[in-house]
C-alpha cells in the first residue's frame, strides 16, 4: 500500500494571484494532507517528499506488525507443543488407571459382520406408453350432401339425366368408401406393427430386469452366505473358546490385548503361550527401550534468536517415568487378560517383558527380559488397581525385575517353557484307578512314571507350575520334569523314579547330582526313591552333608486316605527320619526344602 497524490489544481484569486494545490492521502496510515504553494514545482516536490515519508513509515509498521504476528504464532506453536508433550506425559503416567474403566471382554456379536447388502435392488424399468393408433378419418356418409346428385329442372323432367347424375353420385361415394377402407387398413396395419415392436421392447425390458434381479439376488445370497459363514466361524470360535481349547484361548487373549489402546510411542508386539493343563498363560511382551519414551516436557520460543528451546525431563525423572511405564504395562496386560477371561480358562498370567536396546557397556544391541510377574485372578481382585503404586503392586505380586528397570538388567522369566520340546509325551491319570490294596511293585513301569507325575502335579499346579513326562528312549535318566514358577524356590526340576525292593543307593542318584549332566541345573543335590513292603519311600541326599539322609514315606494303602505321621532314628552314626504321610495331601513342606524335591530329582 502506497500514498496517493491527486491531480495538481490551479487557483486564481480575485486580485489575480495564482496558487497551486494538490490532495494526497495514505489509506493504511489514515493520513490526509492538502499541499499549497505559489510554485507548481515546489508543491509537487513537497507532495513527493511527504508520500515517500508515509510509504517508509508504512513499510516499517507493516514489518513490525508481521514480526509481532510471527512471534505470536511461534509462541502459540511452542505452547501447543508444550501442551502435547504434557498430554503425552500424562498418558504415559496413566497407562494402568486409564484402562480400568473399559471392559476388554470380547463382544462376540460385534465381531460378526452385520453390514447390510450394499447394492440396492434393481429398479423396475419404466414402461413406455403404447403407440398411438393414429387418426383414421370417419367413414363416408352416404347421406352426406356431397354424395347426393344435384338435380336441376331438366334433370327432374328428363329421367335419363337424373339417372346419370345419380350414378355419378353413387360412384363418388363408392370411391370415397374404398379410399377410406384402404386408409383404415393401412392405419390398422401400421398400428399393429408398432404394437408388436412395443411388446418386444417391453419383453426385452422385462427379461433384462429379471436377469438383473436374479444377479442381484445371487449376489445378495452369496453375501448373506459369506456373512453366515463368518458368523458360524465366530460361533465355532466362541464355542471352542468356552470349551477352553488351547488355540482358541490363545487367540482370544491376543484379541483382548490387540483391542487395548496405548500411546503411539508404545507399539504392541507379543507372543502368547497357554498351558491348558494348568491354565497358566505366558505372555512374552516386547517393551519399548528407554530411548523410545518421550521426555519432552516444555517448549519455548526465543524471540531474540528466533528458535525453539526444548526442555526435557532430567535423567532421574526420565528413568522414573520409564520404570513406571513398564510396571504399568505389565500390570495392565495381566489385569486385562484375567478380567476378560469369560471361559475361566486362565488360572494365572505370567508377563515376561523383553527389551531390545543397546548395551552401554559393549555398544551392541541386546534383547533381554527385564521384568517377569505372575498374577492370579484372586490376587488382582484383592487389589484396587486404581489406587496402587505400580512398583509397589509389582513387588506385592512377587514380580522379578531389577530395582532400576531402565538399566536393562536381564532377569530369568518366571515361566518360559519350550512346549514344542519333543522329549515330552502326553500324560494320563493313574491314581484314580488305584485302590487301597494295590501293590506298586506290580504296576506297569510307564504307569508308575505317570503316577509319580500325578503326585508331584498336586504340589506344583497349585502355584501355576507344570510336570511333564519324558520319552523312555530319550530321557537321559530323567523320568519327568517339573517347572516351578516360584521366584525363590522355583526353576526346572528333574525327577527320576525308582521302584526297588530295597533303598535306592547313591549310585543311582549320582547321575542327577552333576549339574552339567542335567543341562545347567545349579543345585548340587540328589534324591532317590525306594519301595519297601508296599510303601513309597522318598530319600534325599545332600552333597554338603553326605552323612545325613532324610527319608519320608507314604503308604499307598490305608495311609493314602487316612494319613499318618511318625519319625524314627536310623542306624547309629547316620541321621535318618521317616515320615508316613498322605501322598494326595499336602506335600508342600517337602517341596520347599532347598536341597530339592523327592522322587530322585535335581532342581535348578
Amino acid at each position: 500500500m502506497t500514498a496517493k497524490i491527486g491531480q495538481l489544481q490551479t487557483n486564481v484569486s480575485a486580485r489575480g494571484y495564482v496558487s497551486y494545490w494538490v490532495e494526497m492521502r495514505h489509506e493504511g496510515l489514515h493520513k490526509y494532507r492538502l499541499v499549497r504553494g505559489p510554485d507548481e514545482q515546489v508543491v509537487l516536490a513537497v507532495a513527493s517528499v511527504q508520500a515517500a515519508d508515509w510509504d517508509d513509515r508504512w513499510t516499517k509498521q507493516a514489518a513490525s506488525t508481521a514480526a509481532v504476528v510471527h512471534t505470536m504464532r511461534q509462541k502459540e506453536e511452542a505452547a501447543g507443543r508444550t501442551t502435547e508433550a504434557q498430554r503425552a506425559q500424562q498418558a504415559l503416567q496413566s497407562i494402568l488407571p486409564s484402562s480400568l474403566a473399559d471392559s476388554k471382554v470380547v463382544d462376540w456379536e460385534a465381531l460378526k459382520d452385520h453390514t447390510p447388502f450394499p447394492q440396492p435392488p434393481p429398479k423396475v424399468p419404466k414402461q413406455s406408453s403404447p403407440p398411438d393408433p393414429g387418426q383414421v378419418p370417419d367413414a363416408p356418409d352416404r347421406g352426406a350432401p356431397r354424395y347426393q346428385p344435384k338435380l336441376g329442372l331438366l334433370d327432374k323432367l328428363i329421367r335419363s339425366r337424373r339417372i346419370r347424375k345419380q350414378s355419378l353420385a353413387d360412384e363418388a361415394f363408392e370411391t370415397a368408401a374404398r379410399e377410406w377402407e384402404a386408409e383404415r387398413d393401412r392405419a390398422l396395419a401400421e398400428h399393429t406393427t408398432n404394437m408388436e415392436v412395443h411388446q418386444r421392447q417391453l419383453a426385452d425390458l422385462e427379461t433384462a430386469y429379471r436377469r438383473r434381479v436374479q444377479e442381484w439376488e445371487a449376489d445378495r445370497a452369496a453375501f448373506t452366505a459369506r456373512q453366515a459363514e463368518q458368523h458360524a466361524a465366530i460361533d465355532a470360535f466362541r464355542k471352542r473358546y468356552h470349551e477352553r481349547d488351547r488355540a482358541a484361548v490363545a487367540q482370544y487373549c491376543d484379541m483382548v490385548l490387540a483391542s487395548s489402546e496405548y500411546p503411539e510411542c508404545l507399539p504392541k508386539e507379543l507372543d502368547l503361550d497357554l498351558n491348558p493343563d494348568t491354565g497358566v498363560l505366558v505372555v512374552n511382551y516386547k517393551l519399548p527401550a528407554p530411548s523410545n519414551i518421550p521426555t519432552l516436557s516444555e517448549v519455548k520460543y526465543l524471540q531474540s534468536s528466533g528458535t525453539f528451546s526444548e526442555k526435557h525431563l532430567s535423567e532421574a525423572n526420565a528413568a522414573k517415568l520409564y520404570d513406571g511405564v513398564i510396571y504399568q504395562i505389565a500390570l495392565r496386560t495381566v489385569n486385562e487378560l484375567l478380567e476378560a477371561d469369560q471361559a475361566a480358562a486362565l488360572t494365572s498370567v505370567v508377563f515376561n517383558g523383553y527389551v531390545k536396546a543397546v548395551d552401554k557397556g559393549t555398544g551392541k544391541e541386546v534383547t533381554a527380559c527385564i521384568i517377569s510377574v505372575q498374577a492370579s485372578k484372586d490376587a488382582l481382585r484383592a487389589m484396587d488397581l486404581s489406587r496402587v503404586d505400580p512398583k509397589a503392586c509389582f513387588r506385592q505380586l512377587k514380580g522379578v525385575g531389577s530395582s532400576k528397570l531402565h538399566s536393562i538388567t536381564p532377569v530369568a522369566p518366571i515361566i518360559d517353557l519350550r512346549r514344542e520340546d519333543d522329549r515330552f509325551i502326553p500324560s494320563y491319570g493313574v491314581a484314580e484307578r488305584l485302590n487301597a490294596g494295590f501293590n506298586l511293585a506290580a504296576m506297569d513301569w510307564e504307569d508308575f512314571e505317570h503316577l509319580i507325575r500325578e503326585i508331584f502335579e498336586k504340589e506344583f499346579t497349585s502355584t501355576g507350575g507344570e510336570v511333564r513326562v519324558t520319552q523312555a528312549s530319550r530321557d537321559g535318566g530323567v523320568d519327568a520334569v517339573a517347572f516351578d514358577p516360584d521366584p525363590i524356590r522355583g526353576g526346572k526340576i528333574v525327577i527320576q523314579a525308582k521302584r526297588y525292593a530295597y533303598t535306592v543307593g547313591v549310585s543311582s542318584a549320582r547321575p542327577l547330582r552333576n549339574p552339567h549332566e542335567r543341562g545347567g541345573h545349579k543345585r548340587d543335590s540328589g534324591h532317590h526313591l525306594g519301595l519297601r513292603a508296599g510303601r513309597l519311600r522318598i530319600c534325599e541326599w545332600k552333597a554338603h552333608h553326605p552323612s545325613e539322609r532324610i527319608e519320608s514315606a507314604a503308604s499307598l494303602g490305608e495311609a493314602w486316605h487316612e494319613g499318618s505321621h511318625q519319625s524314627r532314628r536310623g542306624p547309629a552314626g547316620r541321621g535318618e527320619s521317616c515320615h508316613e504321610r498322605n501322598l494326595m495331601g499336602n506335600s508342600r513342606s517337602v517341596a520347599r526344602r532347598k536341597a530339592g524335591l523327592g522322587l530322585g530329582l535335581d532342581d535348578g
